[in-house]
């Protein structure tokens, strides 16, 4: 069984895009969890509907606390072996869960998959074909405290390691980078990009942060330290 989980907030405009492009992946045994923070706009209504009309889709109410903790609400909730991380205004290749679950078929000790991505406009036309390239992305713990590839919006991961990952910690830069330092060092970089990686003026993460190095270093110190507290648990 497969669980894609997704967090939602005032996504009207781009989500039944991306949620159509993923049902169509999925089989009648696996779910989309939706955990949407408290939107004003449509996308309730929209959640709602497709909910009414698939039983694969799961809608819960998050937290109101921020996209961290939305997403680790929906992650709480996922009951597959698989779990994907679903941003709201991406859309998904066709072939993308297929490559993806294959690889965790195949190599049996890995924990994390993350495939590539390609950066469009808001209409979808490409930016830039490889996310990886153009960010550099490589594996490596240290390499990845300092400077994150580890992107939510195409990663997968084994259920197992919900033991690892929750709850997450405070102070955490983002939870993509806490699911994949902690799966270090069995991660697969899929070389292949599959998934349209749709970049706007709304977008809820950044794809050249603004955020100061004195803020970086603060959050790093955060971050090494609730590793170290998490890694005494295993």
């Amino acid at each position: 069984m497969i669980s894609v989980c997704m967090a939602t907030f005032n996504g009207e405009k781009y989500l039944e895009a991306q949620i159509d492009s993923i049902l169509k992946q999925l089989q009648p045994t696996d779910e989309l969890i939706v955990s949407d923070d408290g939107s004003t706009d449509t996308t309730l209504q929209l959640l709602q509907n497709y909910q009414a009309a698939d039983l694969r889709v799961r809608l819960v109410a998050g937290p109101k606390k921020g996209l961290i903790r939305n997403f680790e609400n929906a992650i709480k909730q996922a009951r597959g072996e698989i779990i994907f991380l679903a941003d709201q205004d991406d859309v998904w290749l066709p072939e993308k869960v297929a490559a993806m679950v294959a690889v965790f078929r195949e190599q049996p000790q890995v924990q994390v998959v993350i495939g590539d991505l390609t950066v469009t406009d808001v209409e979808l036309h490409p930016l830039e074909p490889s996310f990886f390239q153009m960010k550099q992305v490589k594996t490596g713990f240290w390499r990845n405290i300092w400077k994150n590839g580890y992107i939510g919006a195409g990663m997968a991961f084994r259920s197992q390691l919900k033991e690892k990952i929750l709850p997450f910690p405070e102070k955490l830069p983002m939870h993509d980078m806490w699911i994949g330092l902690l799966a270090e060092p069995d991660i697969v970089l899929l070389q292949r990009p599959l998934t349209l990686y749709r970049r706007h003026g709304d977008n809820a993460s950044e794809l050249q942060t603004t955020t100061s190095l004195r803020q970086k270093i603060s959050w790093r110190f955060h971050l090494i330290l609730a590793l170290a507290r998490r890694k005494k648990r295993w």
